[in-house]
């Protein structure tokens, strides 16, 4: 099964590639495709249009847990979205190398490797055990940027070279 046709099963659908707000100039890429080596920078949620969703704030203040864990799955289908743009199918995906995790934390607050467990669920569910293993980091942090309260990055292992889609 294909992760296209796991996420299917799942009932998931990937939104759009995430897009930066108008106001905001980023001098890099979501995704960065060097050899077999995909890594995908710090990402937060977007919505179905592919536009920045947050949410905003810090986890153990605005957010509990369980939604931070909602919040991080989601990551996942926003990441999942971009390299899909950048690489045409999942499935040339054959490795989760490494995924760290962000999380803008309130004092005190120490629940973030739960929160990044909902990123880390999802990939293991849509890729499967094998292909899904990954090492991971998971750390609390007083900002990120535009006040996102997750952001997840990480680096794959993909079958092939080179771009799907021409260079924007």
């Amino acid at each position: 099964m294909t992760p296209e046709e796991r996420l299917q099963e799942l009932g998931l659908t990937l939104p759009a590639p995430a897009r930066a707000p108008d106001n905001v100039r980023l001098p890099f890429s979501f995704v960065n495709l060097r050899g077999d080596r995909l890594l995908f920078s710090g990402s937060p949620k977007s919505n179905m249009d592919g536009s920045i969703a947050g949410p905003f704030g810090l986890l153990g203040e605005e957010f509990t847990t369980e939604e931070g864990y909602a919040v991080a799955r989601d990551i996942g289908l926003s990441v999942l979205a971009n390299m899909k743009a950048e690489i045409g199918e999942l499935s040339r995906i054959t490795g989760w190398t490494r995924v760290f995790g962000m999380v803008a934390s309130a004092p005190g607050y120490t629940e973030q490797h739960v929160v990044v467990n909902g990123f880390s669920d999802l990939v293991i569910e849509v890729f499967g055990p094998e292909v899904g293993r990954h090492a991971r980091s998971a750390i609390g942090v007083s900002g990120l940027p535009l006040n996102f309260a997750i952001e997840i990055e990480g680096e794959v292992q993909v079958a092939g070279k080179g771009l799907i889609r021409p260079p924007s």
